[in-house]
């Protein structure tokens, strides 16, 4: 699998709902280096799987809808919209924020990943 379809994969609907698929993707050694309009993260594999756990309690639909991607060797640049459905109004899209992120792959998985974010 060439590595734009690996991080396609990772930001198909829904997918960030479970946490079984995510964890097939993403390296062991997974780092996300995140700036966003709350300030810096670093996450790890078991921080980006509590996330995860976060998201599918609070959410009930994730979407994304990407605007622009481009690979160069095992780099991927992605740039997003983050949309979900609460428990609360199921009916109604709601941003999450807009996002830009690269990521680099390593043995066929999300390895390394910058990203910003903004709501």
């Amino acid at each position: 699998m060439n590595p734009k379809d690996i991080v396609l994969d990772f930001y198909k609907s829904d997918v960030f709902l479970n946490k079984k698929i995510v964890s097939e993707l993403l390296h062991p050694e997974v780092t996300i280096d995140w700036n966003s309009s709350q300030g810096f993260i670093q996450m790890n594999f078991d921080d980006t799987m509590e996330l995860m756990d976060q998201m599918a309690k609070a959410y009930i639909r994730s979407k994304i809808r990407i605007s622009h991607i481009l690979q160069e060797d095992n780099l991927v640049s992605l740039r997003f919209s983050h949309f979900v459905k609460t428990f609360e109004n199921p009916r109604e899209d709601m941003l999450l924020g807009n996002f830009f992120v690269i990521w680099e792959i390593k043995e066929n998985k999300l390895f390394r990943g910058y990203q910003m974010s903004q709501l």
